[in-house]
């Protein structure tokens, strides 16, 4: 992992940059886009993993005595879905987080200038002490609707770790975030160069939503 603009990314990992590589061309049609974001999802919680507190235990094989590893914050993970490109990406994460209590915000980001924020639907479980929050969404572009998930979560109690797990990231997006909450951790594939005037991510990867569920909205 790399430390990039305040965020980490996995740049150093040719096969994810690969996937994000798939991901960025606009040849990819809706299934493949789908697919390349479980895949990712599920590589990146790979990674995730290694950050987790761990205990080495005692196994016993058919044969003799062995030495293990328990991951001990496996067992506390509380996963939030911020729809709706989230969908696919998430199907990856939990195949590796499988014992997460999981999470669904429905959040809507207005039109420029002020980009508000609509939440329609929010279910979040009870977050305790000793959880993992692990808010999952695959752009994080202008910061505004993360701060919001953010800013809700803590409704429903406080972990000890945050986190956003992303695709890409502006700089735009990860400072304001920071500036709001100086001690959540934002891991991504890569950090892009800004947003455009659209607040879009640039190069980005255009509309995630749209391109992996092949459709478009005036």
């Amino acid at each position: 992992m790399i430390e990039k603009n305040g965020a980490m990314t996995f740049e150093d990992s040719p096969y994810i940059m690969e996937i994000l590589t798939a991901l960025r061309d606009e040849r990819t049609d809706s299934i493949n886009f789908r697919r390349f974001l479980s895949s990712l999802g599920r590589y990146m919680a790979y990674e995730i993993t290694k950050t987790m507190n761990y205990e080495k235990i005692d196994v016993s094989t058919p044969l003799a005595k062995a030495k293990g590893v328990k991951i001990k914050d496996m067992e506390n993970v509380v996963l939030i879905t911020v729809l709706r490109a989230s969908i696919p990406f998430m199907e990856g994460v939990i195949k590796v987080l499988e014992k997460a209590r999981v999470g669904v915000v429905s959040a809507s980001r207005g039109s420029p200038p002020k980009f508000e924020i609509e939440m329609n639907y929010v279910r979040i479980p009870k977050i305790k002490k000793e959880d993992i929050l692990i808010i999952v969404d695959p752009m994080i572009a202008t910061g505004s609707t993360l701060v919001k998930v953010i800013e809700e979560c803590e409704k429903y109690g406080k972990a000890k770790r945050r986190i956003i797990l992303g695709v890409l990231a502006a700089p735009e997006g990860i400072k304001r975030i920071k500036e709001k909450f100086e001690n959540v951790e934002i891991y991504v594939a890569d950090v892009d160069e800004k947003l455009n005037e659209r607040g879009y991510i640039v190069p980005g990867l255009g509309d995630a939503g749209d391109r992996a569920f092949n459709t478009e909205f005036e």
